[in-house]
């Protein structure tokens, strides 16, 4: 299932052990802390974006707490929800949210058939790349 978030797309997998919430706050978050979902730019409304995945709007409500609750978001009313400046100085990942989206990817890569070695050279290749 797929929404649409600032031109960028968040998926979520029904069938992942990782919860639907936790999908969406992982993705939101790499897309933010990324730069792909610039500062100030508008998230869709909570509504909205569940209705585009086809989830309870609590489910959405959860990702948007938690990734209020980490600053990267912030909620006004008649404003919206849009990205927060990012905190200055050395960024330290989520060991959740690295987890979570390890577990995405590799689960996506052995529903393809792809073994360990496959799924290391695809990240050693992906971190090359950048």
């Amino acid at each position: 299932m797929t929404g649409a978030t600032g031109g960028a797309a968040v998926r979520v997998d029904t069938t992942s052990p990782v919860p639907p919430y936790e999908q969406i706050r992982a993705q939101l978050s790499a897309l933010i802390t990324s730069g792909r979902l610039p500062e100030g730019d508008r998230l869709p409304p909570v509504r909205q974006l569940a209705a585009d995945l086809g989830l309870a709007a609590g489910t959405v409500a959860r990702a948007y707490r938690e990734l209020e609750a980490a600053s990267l978001i912030h909620t006004r009313r008649g404003a919206g929800t849009r990205v927060a400046p990012i905190p200055a100085g050395p960024a330290h990942p989520d060991p959740a949210q690295l987890a979570a989206l390890a577990l995405q990817f590799t689960t996506a890569a052995r529903a393809l058939g792809a073994d360990d070695e496959e799924v290391t050279r695809a990240v050693r290749e992906a971190l090359d790349r950048m």
